[in-house]
Order: structure tokens, then sequence, then C-alpha cells
């Protein structure tokens, strides 16, 4: 059994893996840390959390097989290289970390152990990924040229974590957000990014908090020359919520046709070359995964679709996205 410590509960998505962790047969939650006494007390009443320790030091020095990360974006990298070192493997939420020279010791670290580190891409758990992948592969769209995706976040500014508009929390909106979409673009096309055109983030929304640049923009080449343009801001209408089409909402353009589906819809539209009008994608079969799952198998040295080399290479390429948005 995988003994897995939590560090860190200081957003959201950490509370989706302590489930996971909490529901799989395969892990035993052993520890856990949080240095925030406002985030320990909420941890505890929604999770049923039992800290276990005072200090990060102090939990890695116990027999612990895999280190489960949530803290506030910008002290992830500490805590992912500390943990390296400790020789503990690493399963963190995204992003790993908010710097370059950050990743660049996570990778060292990684390629000196051995050890794996991966990440909370749990977008592709999503039941339409699979037959989405399964249509590409086949060619259903033929050579595809062009791709668009936005990911619009509510920013909830007052609500939201008040971690995210301190200074050097953060870590810019390009990494927080725009992982999820370039990780599918790449994971359905088999395209990597191979020149930024041209990336921008600035503050439209946020108004009470002007370094705080909660839209971003960007437009890239992908293997081939196929264009790529991404907006990830936090734009969404906040009383809205997540419910809008325009959360997680993709464009597909070959030669065959155009595909478009988005985060909230059962389904995946198309507007084939022959027909008049739009069909939808067979998604008869479904294939719903788990994402912790998927990097205990890669434990286990299972071949996975997702692993570590992936995680670091994507990792890279988005800090690039937004290091060329922060040039500007």
């Amino acid at each position: 059994m995988v003994k897995i410590a939590f560090v860190g509960f200081r957003h959201p998505h950490i509370n989706t893996l302590y489930n996971f962790a909490k529901e799989n047969p395969r892990v035993e939650i052993v520890a856990a840390y949080e240095a925030d006494a406002t985030a320990r007390a909420a941890a505890g009443e929604a999770l049923g959390v039992a800290f276990t320790h005072d200090s990060l030091d102090a939990l890695l020095k116990e027999e612990i097989d895999v280190v489960a990360v949530g803290d506030y974006y910008g002290a992830r990298g500490k805590e992912i290289i500390a943990a390296l070192k400790a020789g503990k493997h690493v399963y963190s939420d995204k992003p790993l970390c908010t710097s370059m020279e950050e990743l660049d010791e996570i990778c060292r670290l990684q390629k000196e152990t051995g050890l794996l580190v991966g990440c909370m891409l749990d977008m592709r758990d999503i039941s339409w990924v699979r037959p989405i992948k399964r249509f590409l592969d086949e060619g259903g769209l033929g050579d595809i040229h062009a791709i668009s995706f936005g990911g619009q976040h509510p920013l909830m500014y007052g609500t939201r974590a008040g971690w995210y508009f301190e200074e050097g929390a953060h870590g810019g909106t390009i990494n927080d957000i725009a992982v999820h979409g370039i990780d599918l673009v790449e994971y359905f096309t088999g395209k990597k990014i191979e020149k930024i055109n041209c990336a921008r983030t600035w503050n439209a929304f946020a108004t009470e908090v002007e370094h705080f640049n909660d839209c971003a923009q960007v437009m890239a080449t992908l293997t081939g020359g196929t264009g790529l343009m991404v907006d990830v801001s936090y734009a969404a209408p906040t009383s809205c919520g997540y419910v809008s089409p325009y959360y997680w909402r993709f464009n597909f353009w070959g030669t065959k046709g155009v595909m478009e589906f988005n985060y909230n819809s059962k389904d995946v539209r198309l507007w084939m070359e022959g027909n008049e009008g739009e069909v939808l994608l067979d998604l008869s079969e479904p294939t719903e995964s788990n994402c912790l799952n998927t990097f205990l198998d890669e434990l286990e040295g299972k071949q996975t679709e997702i692993d570590t080399a992936w995680t670091l290479r994507l990792c890279r390429e988005v800090l690039e996205l937004q290091e060329a948005a922060d040039a500007k």
C-alpha cells in the first residue's frame, strides 16, 4: 500500500485529491501538515483531516512514499524540492511551481533520484476525453490546422482565497489556468508548442489589486504549423460561477470539419464537410478515469498516458508562456 502525506490545503483542488486518497484501497493517508491555522480548521471541518505534524521538515522524516502538495502556488516549488531531497515521490495540484528556477531544480532532482513527479491534470478524467481522442486518432477531422480554447474563470474577488491576490503567492494567470487546456490539446493531437508568437496578461477586473493580471491571452504555433489561440482569463461573471459554456470551451478546425465542445456540455458538436448542418460525436462508450490512479499506476511501473516526463515538459511549456507574457 502506498503511504501518502498531504502538505498544504490552501486550494480546493487538494480536497478532491484527499477524497480520492481516502476512497482508494491502494493508498493509506499517514500524515498531514498545513502551516495556516484557518486552512487547517477548514480542512478539518470539510474533510476530517487529522493534522499530524507542526512542520514540513518533521513530516518529511517519516516513512512516506508520496507527498501530495496543495499549498498556495508560490510555496509549492520549495515544498516539492524539499520532498524530493528527502527521497519522496511527489503528486501536486497544478501548478507545480511559479518560477523556472524552481522547475529546473525539480527536474534536476527528479533526474538524479529517479523519483516520480505527478500533477493533477484531472480534466483528462472527463468522460468525453477518450472518445474525442479516438475520433481524432482515426482522422475524423483530417489535418488539424487551427485550435482555440478559452478557460474563462470567475474572479470571485472577496470570496476566493485571499492569497491569490498577494504579491508572490499566485505566480501568474497563464501558469495557473492554461496547463489544463494545453495538456488536452497536446494529448488530442500529439502536437507540441514550437513557437510562442505572443503572450499577454493585464489587469482588467481585479481593480482593487492592480498588480494582479487577471486577463491572459496567448498565440502559439504547434508542431506542423498548427495555430493555437488561448484565452484563460478571470473574466467570467462571478454570479455565474463555473456553469457558463465559456468555462473550458474548445474549437478544432481540420480539413474534414470543425469540432466544438465545452466542460459543461454533454455534447461534442461537429460540422463536417459533406454535411449540411451539425452532427454529434458518438459518446456511447465514454471512459472515465481517476488522476490519482494514473499516478499510482506509474509508481507500479505501468505505462501511463500522463507520466513524470509529460508532466515536467508540460509545466515547462506553460511557465515559458507565463514568462513571455511577463516580459512584455
